[in-house]
């Protein structure tokens, strides 16, 4: 008689469970039914717009035109980076992966709504002229930057070598407004600046950008140093805008040891999800290295930051980065045109999300700048108070000259890593 209740009673239960699985089967299929439904319902409001316009608007207007700008307003409400790109826009950027332009030379972004400057490249007008990190550019040629698009603002800076183009820009540390004129020029990257010994066997590489020629640049450059001695590495990526996401994996690899965790990706589908790791091709695994960051680093070189910070193969020096590490796939479209999609996110090997984070440093240092006077000199502040927000384009009788504690700590701290290592052994 137990028996046969047991056996009554789990047939019930096995009839309610599937009821819930059925239920709950059942509740999925119906929601995502409405929110098929509810999309077809946006895209019909959607054409009823369109149909407005093109029968009551009070011009003519070009339904490519119409379609292109809701396509640029729908991608960049998504977040900062993603972008819809024209025929032409999107070739502008081609022609940008091949390393050589007619432009300012700068990294820009959207951060917060606003057009700012990630990093000026280094050796190019901007640099030249004194754009730096963080400046908000409100204008362009006298043009409000107002809800402008990557893509557009891009356009507006480029132009044939010679020509000119005035940034309006904030600056915060002043906060005042500044016209900065730039004379554009043909942007040629070279991803190594400088790779030399500067004193007690300590190794200096800048690298300004990660390219496909990278990895080879800086296996030269570290075999050169190597055979002149070096016993240490800084490695410097401030104003380093980053690059390509393999290349990054490259660089990092020839320090970190193999089966180490380079970066992550996850997306929301979780067939996209990726972890990189090394692959055991390090060939400069054991000298002490300090990389050097600051609001210019971003994108490749917080993934490298975090690589070495994360497996404690070096220190980090300088100042919290950009926080932009996130994937951007371009998609091109059946008409030459493109969008630049967000597609996935970044995270160091301790699974720290970059985007909108950035790198901290393990020792932070700011960055120190001296400004040297002459005696009839009119000090900056006073001119810029005198005009309102109207400023000199050049300070007149004021040299500034940047010292640069950040490097001259990282040498230091070099020195006590060393001398601790040959007591230590």
């Amino acid at each position: 008689m137990k028996s046969r209740v047991k056996v009554i009673f789990f047939v019930i239960l096995l009839v309610f469970v599937s009821s819930i699985a059925i239920g709950g089967y059942e509740k999925n299929i119906i929601d995502k039914a409405k929110s098929k439904e509810n999309l077809y319902n946006q895209v019909e409001l959607f054409a009823d717009a369109i149909s407005l316009i093109r029968s009551d608007y009070v011009d003519e207007v070009d339904s490519k035109k119409l379609i292109y700008g809701a396509m640029k307003g729908m991608l960049s409400s998504l977040d900062d980076f993603s972008q819809f790109m024209e025929p032409d826009e999107y070739n502008e950027v081609k022609l940008e992966t091949r390393g050589e332009f007619g432009g300012i030379g700068i990294e820009i972004s959207l951060k917060e709504g606003m057009l700012t400057v990630v990093t000026p490249l280094v050796g190019t007008p901007a640099e030249a002229a004194g754009l730096k990190p963080g400046d908000k550019i409100v204008k362009i040629d006298g043009k409000i930057t107002k809800n402008i698009t990557l893509s557009e603002a891009v356009k507006q800076m480029r132009g044939k070598p010679g020509t000119m183009v005035t940034l309006t820009v904030w600056r915060e540390g002043l906060q005042k407004i500044l016209d900065v004129a730039i004379k554009r020029d043909v942007i040629k990257i070279h991803s190594i600046k400088k790779a030399n010994l500067i004193e007690d066997k300590i190794g200096y590489i800048k690298l300004v950008e990660f390219q496909e020629n990278t990895p080879r640049d800086l296996e030269d450059a570290l075999n050169k140093l190597e055979a002149d001695g070096m016993d240490s590495l800084i490695l410097d990526l401030r104003y380093n805008p980053g690059g390509l996401l393999d290349v990054a994996v490259d660089v990092a690899e020839k320090f970190i040891m193999k089966d180490k965790i380079i970066v992550s990706i996850k997306s929301r589908n979780k067939a996209h999800n990726a972890m990189f790791r090394s692959n055991g091709r390090a060939l400069h695994p054991d000298y002490p290295i300090i990389v050097m960051v600051n609001e210019g680093s971003a994108s490749a070189s917080e993934i490298v930051a975090g690589a070495i910070q994360d497996n404690k193969r070096g220190l980090i020096l300088g100042t919290k980065t950009f926080g932009k590490a996130s994937v951007q796939t371009v998609i091109p479209l059946k008409d030459g045109s493109a969008l630049r999609l967000t597609t996935a996110s970044y995270y160091t090997p301790n699974g720290k999300l970059i985007r909108n984070q950035g790198i901290i440093p393990d020792v932070v240092v700011g960055k120190e700048n001296r400004v040297e006077k002459k005696k009839d000199a009119v000090d900056l502040f006073e001119e810029l108070e005198k005009n309102g927000l109207e400023a000199p384009k050049e300070p007149s009788g004021k040299k500034e000259i940047e010292m640069d504690n950040q490097l001259d700590m990282a040498i230091n701290l070099m020195k006590t890593i060393k001398i601790y290592k040959s007591q230590k052994g």
